[in-house]
């Protein structure tokens, strides 16, 4: 057992008689608000009548993004005429759909990975297109983004003590897509949680946020970042200790390196003593599957982050 996870039991047990964290708020997903027919079939796992929905004999080239938190879940290359009266789609954007077996026992559902919103079903061994798949969906579950209209996605770095935490704060503002715990910075391919904990690999818990900047843009995400961990601290945060847990903004262009520079000097201006790195991006590398949404499985929150307000 890591030295970590020691310390989580025995914060947990503060917790309890103390109430941690005075700072902290519960936060909630932050979705798009659903008209009555919508929140039928991705809430209640409805179905809209067949030949009604407005993108099932739509052709326009573009991206289909989920209802309901707005994830791209479809590109148009992947749309097809299967006469079936719903949208039909032989392959989904990598990651952006999750199948569940259905009550039923016969079908197998389709929910947005990232909000669990219902989309329909996937049927496998019809023959329609080469992919041999087709995932029918409601048209109202999706909306439709046209071709060359705006950038559907952006990434962000951050590393802020324990992964855990940041992780869960940040994927639950509107307009972030995914948020992925691993490890980056340091000079170890394919780390692993031991080998980083160790202090001889270089590397940083760190999470990538994938967004979209029509709903959020960058320095609204690393204010978020700022907000939710403490940039004062080096080499831990909160009662986890070692240079892993270092805080540090990883830019992948020159304008989030900018922006997070501009950030910086205002929390400087505001009094605090801010020992956030600047650094330019490198390999991100997963980290184990356990590490992903600890919380969200847990059923807990947070014991060394809450949402401060600095700005």
């Amino acid at each position: 057992m890591s030295a970590k996870i020691h310390i989580l039991t025995a914060v947990f047990i503060l917790a309890g008689i103390t109430g941690c964290t005075q700072d902290q708020k519960q936060v909630t997903m932050k979705y798009n608000t659903l008209t009555p027919e919508e929140e039928r079939v991705m809430i209640h796992k409805g179905t809209e009548r067949p030949f009604t929905g407005k993108y099932e004999t739509f052709w326009e080239k573009g991206t289909y993004v989920c209802k309901q938190c707005s994830a791209p879940l479809y590109l148009s290359d992947s749309k097809f005429d299967a006469q079936c009266g719903w949208p039909s789609f032989d392959d989904e954007i990598a990651g952006a759909v999750k199948r569940i077996p259905d009550p039923d026992g016969m079908r197998t559902e389709i929910v947005c990975a990232n909000c669990g919103g219902h989309l329909g079903h996937v049927f496998l061994g019809e023959g329609f297109t080469p992919k041999d798949t087709r995932h029918c969906v409601n048209s109202v579950s999706l909306e439709f983004i046209p071709a060359g209209t705006e950038k559907m996605t952006d990434t962000a770095i951050f590393a802020g003590g324990c992964f855990w935490g940041v992780e869960y704060y940040l994927q639950k503002e509107k307009g972030v897509i995914s948020v992925v715990s691993g490890y980056t910075g340091g000079h170890k391919d394919n780390p692993t949680y031991e080998e980083v904990c160790s202090g001889k690999t270089g590397h940083y818990e760190a999470v990538e946020v994938v967004f979209n900047p029509s709903l959020i843009s960058y320095e609204k995400v690393a204010k978020l970042f700022f907000e939710i961990h403490d940039p004062t601290q080096w080499n831990h945060q909160g009662p986890d200790r070692g240079e892993q847990y270092r805080s540090a903004v990883f830019y992948l262009n020159e304008e989030q390196k900018a922006v997070t520079e501009k950030l910086i000097a205002q929390l400087k201006n505001n009094g605090y003593k801010v020992v956030t790195e600047v650094k330019p991006a490198s390999t991100f590398w997963k980290a184990e599957n356990y590490h992903q949404d600890y919380y969200d499985h847990k059923g807990t929150t947070p014991y060394c982050h809450g949402y401060v307000k600095r700005f």
